[in-house]
């Protein structure tokens, strides 16, 4: 029976009849959606979220890395509803978890999304159905988590259904690696759970990479976003020596050693980190960690440290407006970029909002400029963007570069500003007294007579 339940599933793939639910319609499960549905395959969103859907199903997009012309293609082709709805889950062939895993306000990770959805999958789960995994977690959830939810309908994985874990690799605003060019990591709970999930993956993944269980694939993950934090915390910590040190700047140096062509990898300073994936992966880990009696201290440490970043920047602000005679308490603020990061609309865990939030009636006023995020909430109070223009930045006594979009016009900026702390290098400007860096403390010597 469970030879017929892997055959059977093998040419539904490989005859694009299978049938594919995509839980979570957001910044992951959208893209996955409309690539599978582009593919050829009979796909169907399923989001609590009614807005999500409405807008899903009228050919609206809702993120930045998908189109609403790409959803408007694979609904006119009837490839791709929306619905509110785990019922579909009965006709599934194949479901793609793409549900949030957050952490609690004491760091500890919440699961409950993708518990919450394993206990709707469980009421529809029949033989021959393939589960994958793509929410980010810690190792051992396929497992020790989803996997009991599921056996507990009596149906057995590997013989009657199939599980798999392949974490998302979403680069927001990366146009370049997308759901198709990025290879994918898959690992199945067992041979079979990995050769079915690598057999439909690789009908719209140009490169599948199977390894051998879930929880490598789980930890493979945590490694790629946790390498990245500790090479930020280090260039975050270098900036603020250096801005302690005076007179060496930190883009230089970056710079220079970057010309070495073997053993470094540039990363830069920033006002801090955000996004789902960077800030919160080494909590997940350090927090699994624990179980084991391991404490990853390190980890901990470097994630700290990047989150420390948004008090530093207010630190540097606040000394500017010193210097140049302006009382924090009469100042004008202008803050540029609203988002995690350039080019993209996507706000979550911000440091420009932390960065905000640590202002709020701190300074007169705060205003902020964002062409991708129309309006924010920052500590229950709502902002809406403003326009930017010439007025608006010389009223300003000082405009903060907290996310370098392609679309600001800097020569603008440079020209209108009366002060600018700039957290990107988006200006490199040395040479303009008015311009301050991140990480670069002038010596009392300035060569520049602006």
């Amino acid at each position: 029976m469970s030879q017929d339940n892997a055959q059977q599933l093998t040419e539904k793939i490989r005859n694009k009849e299978a049938k594919v639910a995509v839980i979570g319609i957001g910044y992951v499960g959208l893209p996955l959606a409309i690539e599978i549905a582009r593919t050829g395959y009979d796909t169907i969103g399923i989001d609590v979220d009614r807005k999500k859907v409405a807008m899903a199903n009228q050919g609206k997009s809702f993120i930045s890395d998908v189109q609403s012309e790409e959803i408007k293609e694979v609904r006119e082709t009837g490839k791709f509803r929306a619905i509110t709805s785990y019922a579909f889950c009965r006709e599934a062939d194949i479901i793609n978890i793409c549900v949030p895993t957050p952490f609690t306000t004491s760091k500890d990770p919440d699961v409950s999304y993708i518990i919450s959805s394993g206990e709707q999958i469980a009421r529809y789960l029949h033989p021959g159905q393939l589960i994958i995994l793509r929410s980010t977690t810690y190792p051992e959830t396929t497992e020790k988590v989803l996997l009991p939810i599921l056996t507990r309908t009596g149906l057995r994985v590997g013989r009657d259904f199939y599980l798999s874990f392949a974490p998302e690799r979403i680069d927001p605003g990366n146009k370049v690696w997308t759901i198709r060019t990025t290879p994918v990591v898959i690992g199945g709970v067992t041979k079979k759970c990995t050769a079915l999930s690598s057999l439909f993956y690789s009908q719209f993944v140009d490169r599948v990479v199977t390894v051998s269980s879930p929880r490598v694939a789980e930890m493979s993950k945590l490694l790629e976003n946790i390498f990245r934090s500790v090479n930020i915390a280090l260039v975050n910590e270098l900036a603020r020596m250096c801005d302690r040190m005076g007179g060496i700047d930190i883009w230089e140096v970056i710079n220079a050693a970057a010309s070495k062509p073997f053993g470094f990898m540039p990363f830069y300073p920033g006002p801090g980190i955000g996004g789902h994936c960077i800030l919160i992966d080494p909590y997940y880990l350090a927090w699994k960690a624990r179980e084991y009696d391991f404490h990853s201290n390190f980890i901990e440490l470097a994630a700290e440290t990047n989150e420390a970043m948004p008090f530093f920047v207010v630190d540097q602000l606040f000394e500017i407006l010193g210097i140049n005679g302006i009382p924090a308490k009469n100042a004008n603020l202008l803050i540029l970029g609203a988002a995690f990061k350039r080019n993209v609309n996507d706000t979550r865990h911000s440091p420009a909002i932390k960065v905000m939030e640590l202002l709020l009636n701190r300074v007169k006023t705060l205003n902020y400029v964002d062409p991708y995020v129309p309006e924010i909430e920052v500590a229950g109070r709502k902002f809406r963007a403003k326009p930017l223009n010439r007025s608006l930045l010389r009223r300003a006594d000082c405009v903060l570069i907290l996310t370098d979009h392609s679309a600001f016009d800097y020569d603008l900026i440079l020209r209108e500003s009366k002060l600018i702390l700039d957290t990107r290098n988006a200006i490199n400007r040395r040479d303009v007294k008015k311009v301050y860096t991140l990480g670069y403390r002038r010596n009392s010597v300035i060569t520049s007579t602006d």
